[in-house]
């Protein structure tokens, strides 16, 4: 396997938030509290505090989540142990419950997290590091997880059921497994064997990251919620995260950064099977939208007390109930969820949680052996394939030694030439210059359309070339966009086994660099 690393900027497929933030600017310095680094770890180390009490809290509740897990693997068992242990840190990423893992990124994101905890664990020997797989359970957006794409197919799951989608049912999964072209065990035996699509998640997952002792951890949880309890009460209250978040994203404006996710006056959900509501303040009553639940103030606290896990934090909160329950270190995203932290840090600031490092997560673009053999025969190179496609056709239109057709300078030409006409009728009789500016006119669409006549028998010349150019951009760009946004899994392992090892061996979390695999 050959590897190239490029710098992100490099691909154009980054916004300028992301570009500034790896390039440290200046501008964005005041939004996170510290670059990642392997020396900053260290200081976030020293800094992180987490109770003897809250380790067994989390530990009870993964144990009991474990429980669905019909064999758990010797290494989570030992970080599931670890976790009760003073000097053990986790690295957290997180993402929906997409149906087969959903989008290709979705894979890099836990590989990053699993290479982190390796090269703490080697810079940090006397401590431990667990990776951590947030899913996100009480997301409701099922429009959103229900489909993946996979060999140019596209498959969906059809159900009715609302709420949250971790509580959903895996009924009707059956149907998706029995239209793929092949059995996919792993996936078989989640979805069939799972009674939630949290479990079957939590299966999956476990399946294949297990050997490397990821843990997966499910935030709808009474005894995790109880830890937000205080954040509940306060965002009733005073509606504090909406202010600090508004006042932060008046900054980011002013410095040109667009926000990535917006605030409500209250930032939470009320959370039942088959319902997840925003939580409004009308007057001084509370009221579930488009339910008929309304609470006084002196209820709805008396509510949270009584059931905190019927209290769901929106995008505002949802990091910083991460943080509350876990002895995180670092929290691994994509472009947009780094970029959606750095409007956070003042509500971390009014909590007093520690603010996590935030990390960009490893990007690849996997090229397969057949099509690394058509790149080369190309004569491209793996940077080369960032281009737009029409620029990749002019770059190999100039190595086919064919110029580009333009007749811009027989255009000119022409246009001087009527010039000359046109004064020469003015000086006769000037009714004629009309008839002259008529006959230019017609010149020159006559040499536009000989213009397009010589390119396309030009590129017809070369249409295979071209052709081939084309399916390659498809096949390595899918709609235009990075591979890891549009394909699954299972279009790479399926003929490549080792598919997931090699992104172990490829990625390093902290350089900060975009990878290309490219199959010798």
């Amino acid at each position: 396997m050959k590897i190239t690393k490029v710098d992100y900027a490099t691909t154009g497929a980054f916004s300028q938030t992301i570009a500034d933030y790896l390039a440290q600017s200046e501008k964005l310095r005041t939004f996170y509290h510290r670059f990642p680094t392997l020396e900053a770890f260290g200081k976030q180390i020293e800094e992180k505090r987490f109770t003897e009490v809250q380790r067994h809290t989390l530990y009870q509740a993964l144990l009991k989540q474990y429980s669905a897990v019909a064999e758990v693997h010797p290494a989570v068992q030992q970080n599931l142990e670890l976790l009760r242990q003073p000097n053990t840190y986790t690295v957290t990423t997180g993402h929906q419950l997409n149906i087969f893992t959903g989008p290709l990124y979705f894979v890099y994101k836990i590989v990053t997290a699993i290479n982190t905890c390796r090269q703490l664990k080697e810079q940090y020997p006397d401590a431990n590091f667990v990776p951590v797989y947030w899913m996100a359970t009480e997301d409701h957006d099922f429009a959103e997880i229900n489909h993946f794409n996979l060999f140019g197919n596209r498959y969906t799951w059809e159900s009715d059921q609302t709420g949250a989608v971790g509580r959903f049912s895996t009924t009707g999964l059956d149907k998706v497994l029995e239209e793929l072209p092949e059995a996919f065990p792993v996936f078989e035996e989640a979805y069939r064997n799972s009674s939630t699509l949290a479990d079957a998640t939590r299966a999956i997952t476990h399946a294949l990251f297990g050997e490397y002792g990821l843990v997966s951890i499910d935030g709808d949880d009474k005894e995790l919620k109880k830890a937000l309890l205080p954040v509940v009460e306060q965002e009733l209250t005073e509606q504090l995260s909406n202010k600090l978040v508004e006042e932060t994203n008046t900054q980011l404006e002013q410095l040109g950064y667009r926000p990535q996710v917006f605030s409500r006056e209250i930032n939470l959900f009320y959370l039942q099977d088959g319902m997840r509501e925003r939580i409004v303040q009308e007057g001084d009553r509370y009221k579930v939208l488009n339910t008929d639940l309304s609470f006084s103030q002196q209820e709805i606290l008396q509510e949270a007390q009584q059931h905190p896990e019927r209290f769901s934090p929106n995008v505002i909160l949802r990091p910083l109930y991460e943080e509350m329950v876990l002895p995180n270190l670092a929290y691994i995203g994509g472009g947009a969820e780094v970029a959606y932290w750095f409007q956070l840090g003042k509500v971390f600031e009014a909590h007093q949680v520690t603010f996590p490092i935030i990390m960009l997560r490893n990007s690849a673009l996997y090229i397969s052996k057949p099509n690394a053999t058509r790149m080369h025969k190309l004569g491209l190179q793996p940077l080369d394939l960032f281009q737009d496609y029409q620029e990749l056709k002019k770059k190999l239109s100039s190595q086919l030694h064919e110029a580009e057709i333009n007749l811009e300078t027989q255009r000119d030409a022409v246009s001087q030439t009527f010039k000359q006409v046109e004064e020469l009728a003015a000086g006769i009789d000037p009714t004629l210059v009309k008839a002259v500016a008529a006959e230019q006119q017609k010149a020159i669409n006559s040499l536009q359309m000989l213009e397009k006549k010589l390119s396309k028998a030009r590129d017809s010349k070369h249409e295979q070339t071209f052709k081939q150019l084309e399916n390659l951009k498809d096949k390595l760009f899918p709609n235009g966009s990075l591979q890891e946004r549009q394909d699954n899994l299972l279009s790479y392992q399926t003929n490549h086994p080792n598919f997931i090892p090699a992104l172990v061996e490829a990625f390093d979390p902290l350089e900060f660099k975009f990878t290309i695999l490219e199959e010798e």
